[in-house]
């Protein structure tokens, strides 16, 4: 079984290595590439203001993250769903920049850092797929029709979610119906699964053969003289 996590966040700026901070994260959990519809979800308190284009992308005002715990409060939280799992995420050096920086800042206690080799970069993906095309998340959420009404700001588990469904269509697009059919298998409750074959057999039809057909059959078979192969594998067919 492929366990998957859709990662995305939204920080303070763009600078993680001049001291923007992360401030939200949202994880989507795939078992071989279909959504299961478990997820992660956190908001972070930065420790400093967020930029305005920051704000206008995401809308997460200091106010709002004032009284949030700090990404030290929340990150085993974090490492214990995401676990061994690998990472797929939306242009992943700026998320794993922003990660790594915030590893680092918890000194001893720090997890070792996020190896970009073991991430699956969806823009790396679309760029492949699409060369000379617009790949960011919402030209491909047009390309492949991914729904994004919902979506007035960035947000990170919104992303995330948005993100799982644009991977899907990256990889070919039939983990969608597989997604589909997953989902409706889970609204219809649990499925009891037969054990061996069916025991219903199959109505056997009447026959239209009239007993004189019958005997005059019975009486051709008997001028062929020896014994008709067919009687080692239906022992009953004079009476048929």
């Amino acid at each position: 079984m492929l366990r998957e996590i859709v990662l995305d966040t939204e920080t303070t700026g763009t600078d993680a290595k001049g001291g923007d901070r992360l401030i939200e994260i949202g994880c989507v959990e795939l078992l071989n590439h279909i959504q299961t519809g478990v997820s992660f979800h956190r908001y972070c308190n930065p420790m400093r203001a967020v930029s305005q284009g920051a704000f206008a992308v995401h809308g997460l005002s200091d106010a709002f993250l004032s009284d949030k715990p700090a990404f030290a409060d929340i990150v085993e939280d974090l490492r214990a769903f995401c676990g061994d799992s690998r990472l797929v995420i939306h242009n992943a050096p700026f998320d794993v920049g922003f990660l790594n920086a915030e590893y680092a800042r918890l000194g001893a206690a720090a997890p070792p850092p996020i190896e970009l080799d073991s991430v699956v970069d969806t823009l790396q993906l679309a760029r492949r797929k699409h060369p000379g095309a617009a790949n960011n998340l919402d030209a491909l959420c047009a390309r492949y029709g991914v729904d994004t009404t919902r979506r007035t700001k960035h947000g990170a588990l919104l992303d995330a979610q948005i993100l799982a469904e644009v991977y899907m269509e990256l990889l070919g697009g039939k983990q969608t119906t597989l997604g589909l059919t997953a989902a409706i298998v889970a609204d219809a409750g649990p499925v009891a699964i037969q054990d061996g074959p069916s025991r219903t057999m199959p109505r056997r039809a009447r026959s239209r053969i009239s007993q004189g057909e019958r005997e005059a059959h019975a009486a051709f078979c008997a001028t062929l003289g020896g014994t008709p192969i067919w009687k080692d594998y239906l022992p009953n067919a004079d009476a048929s």
